[in-house]
């Protein structure tokens, strides 16, 4: 073999092996071509543990309730079934005698519909778009650092992955300790419209004060600390490898499966319902409170400021519910009534733009039982007014809202807020 001939052998290993790098990096995109969501309704005990038979059968995700274990006699269920799966689920499902829809015929079309805005100005950060993490990086640093009068950042820790946990802090300067509002957003990483609502409410915060009368007597007599992403990791993960993921990205020596969820890892009746000690379950709840950094770094950071903090507001979505605690016991709440009267005058305020229906409640009453979630953690540690959202909508497009109604989303939403934070205002002392 000649010089030139030896050359060119070793060229070719070399591209086919970049090719195969390629490829596998290619074949990490999760795609979800001909897959389906049906809606089941499930009226008899048979269907219900037909319901739970076919999850212990094959690979099956739940939209609505999170798991299996959830399902219980006149709940919809929300379920998302891999495509080689679909036609022998849909005979066994017809054959039940369940009533069964199909929410989405297609999540792959459905997926690359759900960015249906136009291209906007890449010098601009866009608020109608699901920006990756990157994009809300690179805009959390350029907004703390032009609005210093109004916004300071901190870093609360780092993820699991090594990402950084910035808290931004929105609120007129003061030499003394303000009380103060905390909010988070996308616990759950395909959660999209979450995180972009996190992102609109800073916007506006900004933008409106000093003209929307009740926002800046908030921000002067208060601070609201905004948690624009909590599960960075997850939420990068939708990103880039399989829109589908929702819990954190942490390994455990003891399985292959990675990652917890966050919203079951808190300790308010940590695993004792609604969540799974398996950790290949979607609401696996950790290997112990706190497990996930994550939830630590935002606990710490929650407990040093718990002086301070007089309401805890947390981002989810679908199925346009404001909850309050308990969903970890059927009990009500010290303040139950109060906490009631609130949510349905928030629910109210919504509406009152585009006419969005939203059921208030209890999170054990209203929708099911889980333990672990954070909205119980703060309220139990003393955060009185603890409320869940969980956003549009209630089930036609379920985590795939399409961009194009980020915007009424995020309108609607900031009504509600706001008049949770009025309240609170009016009863500091």
């Amino acid at each position: 073999m000649g010089i030139g001939e030896d050359s060119f052998t070793g060229n070719m290993m070399k591209i086919l092996l970049l090719l195969g790098f390629v490829a596998v990096a290619l074949a990490e995109v999760t795609r979800f071509d001909g897959e389906k969501v049906f809606r089941l309704k499930p009226v008899l005990d048979d269907h219900v543990l037909l319901i739970k038979e076919l999850a212990n059968s094959m690979e099956v995700d739940f939209w609505s309730p999170e798991s299996a274990d959830l399902v219980t006699i006149d709940i919809d269920v929300d379920l998302h079934v891999p495509a080689a799966h679909t036609d022998m689920v849909y005979t066994i499902l017809q054959q039940s005698g369940m009533e069964t829809g199909v929410l989405i015929e297609d999540l792959q079309a459905q997926m690359e519909e759900q960015l249906d805005n136009r291209t906007p100005d890449p010098r601009v950060h866009s608020y109608t778009k699901y920006n990756s993490w990157d994009k809300i990086q690179a805009w959390i640093s350029s907004i703390s650092s032009s609005n210093p009068d109004l916004i300071s950042r901190q870093v609360i820790g780092n993820t699991y992955e090594g990402r950084p946990m910035n808290v931004l802090k929105i609120g007129k300067k003061s030499s003394s300790t303000k009380p103060s509002i905390f909010m988070d957003c996308g616990i759950h990483a395909r959660e999209w419209i979450s995180t972009a609502f996190c992102q609109w409410f800073v916007k506006e915060a900004l933008s409106t004060y000093g003209s929307d009368s009740e926002m800046t007597g908030l921000l002067n007599q208060m601070d609201v600390y905004v948690l624009p992403v909590f599960n960075i990791d997850g939420y990068d993960f939708t990103h880039n490898s399989n829109r589908m993921w929702r819990k954190t990205r942490s390994r455990m020596y003891s399985s292959s499966c990675i990652g917890a969820d966050p919203n079951r890892n808190w300790n308010a009746g940590w695993c004792t319902t609604g969540a799974s000690s398996n950790p290949c379950s979607d609401t696996f709840c950790g290997s112990s409170p706190e497990s996930e950094i994550e939830v630590k770094n935002v606990a710490d950071f929650i407990r040093r400021n718990k002086s301070s903090i007089k309401a805890y507001l947390t981002i989810h979505s679908y199925s346009q519910l404001l909850l309050f605690p308990y969903s970890y016991t059927f009990e009500l709440a010290e303040h139950h009534s109060e906490l009631m009267t609130v949510a349905e005058g928030a629910s109210k305020a919504l509406r009152s733009l585009h006419g969005t229906q939203y059921t208030s409640g209890p999170g054990a009453a209203t929708i099911y039982p889980a333990a672990g979630g954070s909205d119980d953690w703060a309220y139990d540690l003393g955060v009185k007014y603890s409320y869940t959202f969980e956003l549009r909508d209630t089930g036609r497009y379920g985590f795939l809202l399409p961009e194009s109604q980020i915007k009424p989303t995020c309108e609607e939403t900031m009504l509600a807020v706001k008049y949770i934070t009025s309240h609170v205002q009016k009863n500091l002392y």
